[in-house]
């Protein structure tokens, strides 16, 4: 399994020039100076103060939206989460993923004694230093990841989780000296680029479309000299798309769910209760009727079994068992749902649990220590056991049929 680490380990074998890391572009009247950093890099920190102290820029491009500028500004943010309108717009996955992510970087950064993203800070009070305006160029990371999140499926999803959680625990390993060494591809990114192999659509959205998106955006900021700051790993994609035409609308829309899922759950549901209908019919009542008990068990211990990995409350795990019979069938209602909600109102998070949160997150232990994390385990792993109860009991059914 690729992780983080092994990826590391990997890149860092190769050696970098600092030099590699400053571009001088131009499009127009304007000259760019493209600066490739590490996220959780000291050294780039000081390379940023540096180069825009010595360039005197009008403007400071850096790659930051405003949701991500805001999480860096705004250390309450957590504060504002509504953790029952993340579970019903069926974000929860979406939000796990991104804690785990943020995790990784945060753990490295403590680790390394620096600030997570301190380069993009240090290149906006430098930019406000310098009289320099600040230019946010990056796509909306919700965006970003939902685009991205729509092109997994079910069990991509799964995987990608599972190698976050191994790269969490693993995160101790990387030392500063090899953080520098792998800026010419930075950590986070190079993990999406080595996924992309599996699943290409994943890093077209996470890396190609945003090297697209910084390139337009950068080449169309105000001023006549302007410093961007970048990951690393974006520089190449930024260089092969400068001066190209983009269709920056098409970039920033979210695409609608497909219609395939929604007929695929639709199908399950007819398939599902025609097997029901079928068994009692050929073999009778009590065919029919050990059919559907076999299902309850199967779906509803599997998911009990999935809330209680997640350490959920005993209501919790009781709902979900209860739930997954019904929820498996149903494709506009997941057992997730459900156990989410019953332990969210159970063991309702506390104002210290949200402001704990950017800590908890750092270890295995804080996320499933954390009632707001707690909260996602229980709708993914309940979700999770549901599913696989479903692959289970349907090819058992069938063998009862025949």
């Amino acid at each position: 399994m690729v992780t983080p680490i092994s990826l590391v380990k990997e890149i860092g074998m190769q050696e970098n020039e600092s030099a590699g890391m400053i571009q001088r572009l131009t499009v127009l009247n304007k000259e760019v100076v493209l600066v490739g950093t590490a996220h959780v890099s000291r050294v780039s920190r000081e390379l940023v103060q540096e180069v825009i102290e010595r360039e005197n820029p009008d403007t400071v491009c850096v790659e930051l939206c405003q949701s991500r500028y805001q999480a860096i500004k705004n250390k309450e943010q957590w504060q504002e989460m509504d953790i029952v309108k993340v579970i019903r717009d069926n974000k929860t996955f979406l939000l796990l993923s991104s804690l785990i992510l943020s995790s990784f970087q945060r753990r490295i950064a403590k680790n390394l004694d620096i600030q997570p993203g301190a380069e993009m800070i240090q290149a906006i009070d430098s930019a406000e230093s310098a009289g320099a305006r600040v230019c946010l160029v990056d796509r909306d990371v919700k965006i970003t990841l939902s685009r991205a999140w729509r092109t997994m499926s079910f069990w991509g999803k799964i995987r990608f989780l599972s190698q976050m959680i191994i790269s969490l625990m693993a995160a101790d390993d990387i030392s500063e000296e090899e953080i520098e060494r792998i800026k010419q591809q930075d950590v986070m990114e190079s993990l999406m680029a080595d996924m992309g192999k599996y699943h290409p659509d994943l890093k077209r959205i996470l890396i190609d479309e945003r090297d697209e998106y910084l390139a337009h955006k950068i080449s169309h900021s105000e001023g006549n000299k302007i410093v961007a700051v970048v990951g690393a790993g974006h520089v190449p994609g930024i260089m092969t798309h400068w001066n190209q035409p983009v269709d920056i609308e098409s970039l920033e829309t979210l695409p609608s769910p497909g219609k395939l899922a929604g007929y695929m759950g639709w199908g399950l549901c007819i398939l599902v209760m025609a097997m029901f209908v079928a068994g009692f019919y050929q073999g009778g009542m009590n065919a029919g009727t050990d059919m559907m008990t076999r299902w309850a068990l199967i779906t509803g211990v599997l998911a009990g079994l999935g809330s209680a990995i997640a350490l959920g409350h005993p209501l919790t795990i009781l709902s979900s068992v209860l739930a997954a019979p019904l929820t498996t069938i149903h494709p506009l209602i997941a057992v997730g749902w459900v156990a989410g909600l019953v332990e969210a109102f159970s063991r309702k998070p506390q104002v210290k649990d949200i402001e704990n949160l950017p800590n908890d997150i750092l270890s295995i232990r804080g996320f499933w220590k954390n009632k707001v994390s707690r909260i996602l385990l229980v709708v993914v792993f309940s979700n999770i056991g549901g599913s696989i109860g479903t692959f289970i009991a349907i090819p058992l059914m069938v063998r009862m049929m025949a």
